[in-house]
């Protein structure tokens, strides 16, 4: 009856205070839970596991739930807190008893169904293992005979995960095609013939589209990303397990890796195609091309593709074209950089990516909920969170008070990454973005001789020697 609502996804992932009322309990005083102003700083991993459990008449908060299973994969594997998240409601509820006390088992099946449905909803990765499932499925055989319901319940959940995982998998097979596909093409430039693919201009000449277009990408690739990844690329060894490294055997992160070589390769498919045609006047355009889609990318909140665009057009080969740039109207250019400066730890961007959010907090329509992060400095930002404070402290508790702003920071992504995009798709040039081919950094250096050539004696030199190895001259 007492259910507590599923609460949209934004209030979820926004930890707000714990509140003291919750935690009266003799357990608690006993120096299980510590709470400072009434949030729960530390407390053994055991004691955390018991907050985690529901009962007839307990529920966890929901931020408290997001926050301990983001973060106890530092100290236990997943499989293995569900195993004991499963025997600890055995236990408590006596569902081991051979006459069942029905009317207690139905004020707690529920709970122990939401529970377990916001688990698979928000770390879905976590059930791709056989072990995982064979937990849920043994909790539902203990409490069905109780009310019919619970197994509708369950199917239901089961076949919700199965779609989801299904999803993320195909999309994970989406992306390791394209990036194959790209590094059989990574062109060593041959020297330069009239063209040597179509360029970016033939396939869209809209700023504003292909924006939208590298935001549909953006979205995509983030979709995929689940929130432990950021968790799991700093897992270390746990001090007090001695035996072994949790998740020694998989480093779960593929998506996150594969999203930052999206952002890598977006930078060289700037540069390449800044420094692919033979006149000035075509490079100068296709610089203040890219200016405008920077600036589109801003004001839509995607600030991973603006990024992108801003670090091609500084990489060395671009920059040194000053002929180039002198035909180029500039000040729109210094403006997007003023924003990306990173003086300050990149005070400008992190004030506007402040209003960003702020925007999308309030917003009527999914074209204003964008918020694309910097996606880099967000991973630097966790890691050095995760660096300046230590997992456990002294005395082996967990220290809860890093994880509820790990889960702040990480929680807030989560809720943009589930912005569906506004834009129709389209799909010539989204195949164009992933497969145009790019030049190497050698490559880059050479077309950027070819179209400007050296001014001193030192890139005189390198000239000559890219000459020699890519184009077979002397």
């Amino acid at each position: 009856e007492g259910m507590p609502q599923t609460l949209s996804s934004t209030s979820m992932f926004t930890p707000c205070g714990f509140s003291p009322h919750l935690h009266t309990s003799k357990d608690d005083e006993q120096g299980g839970l510590i709470f400072q102003d009434g949030n729960l700083t530390s407390a053994s991993l055991d004691a955390l596991i018991q907050h985690l459990i529901p009962t007839t008449d307990y529920y966890p908060e929901k931020a408290y739930i997001f926050t301990f299973l983001l973060s106890s994969r530092l100290f236990i594997e997943p499989h293995e807190l569900l195993s004991r998240v499963c025997h600890k409601c055995i236990e408590q509820q006596r569902l081991d008893d051979p006459v069942l006390d029905k009317a207690r088992i139905r004020k707690f099946g529920p709970k122990i169904l939401q529970l377990l449905t916001e688990w698979t909803e928000t770390f879905p990765y976590d059930f791709q293992e056989e072990r995982m499932i064979g937990h849920l499925k043994d909790m539902i055989h203990r409490i069905a005979p109780c009310d019919e319901a619970y197994w509708k319940k369950m199917n239901q959940l089961l076949q919700t995960l199965n779609q989801k995982l299904a999803t993320l998998s195909h999309g994970q097979e989406g992306i390791v095609k394209i990036s194959a596909a790209v590094s059989d093409k990574l062109v060593a430039f041959k020297s330069k013939p009239p063209s040597i693919q179509r360029e970016i201009l033939s396939v869209c000449s809209d700023p504003y589209t292909l924006a939208q277009q590298l935001t549909h990408v953006e979205l995509e690739r983030l979709s995929h990303i689940g929130p432990e990844e950021f968790v799991q690329a700093f897992v270390h060894k746990d001090p007090l397990d001695g035996t072994k490294t949790c998740f020694s055997e998989q480093k779960k992160t593929s998506n996150l890796e594969a999203y930052v070589k999206w952002f890598n390769r977006l930078c060289y498919l700037v540069a390449t195609e800044i420094c692919m045609p033979a006149k000035k006047k075509q490079r100068a355009q296709v610089i203040e091309f890219f200016i405008d889609v920077a600036r589109e990318c801003f004001n839509i909140g995607n600030f991973n593709s603006l990024m992108a665009i801003i670090s091609g057009m500084n990489m060395s080969p671009v920059s040194r074209l000053k002929k180039t740039w002198s035909k180029v109207k500039t000040a729109k250019f210094f403006i997007l950089e003023h924003q990306m400066d990173p003086t300050g730890n990149f005070y400008n961007y992190r004030t506007a990516l402040r209003g960003a959010a702020h925007r999308s907090l309030t917003a009527h329509s999914n074209r204003e909920k964008i918020v694309i992060p910097f996606f880099s400095l967000l991973i630097k930002d966790i890691y050095f969170l995760n660096e300046g404070c230590a997992n456990r402290l002294p005395n082996g508790h967990v220290n809860f008070e890093k994880f509820l702003e790990l889960a702040k920071q990480v929680g807030e992504f989560i809720t943009w990454k589930q912005v569906e995009c506004p834009f129709e798709q389209d799909p010539n040039i989204i195949h164009y973005l992933h497969t145009a081919p790019i030049f190497t950094e050698d490559g880059l250096y050479l077309a950027s001789y070819e179209s400007e050539s050296p001014e001193n004696q030192t890139e005189k030199d390198r000239w000559k020697s890219l000459r020699s190895t890519i184009l077979g001259k002397t």
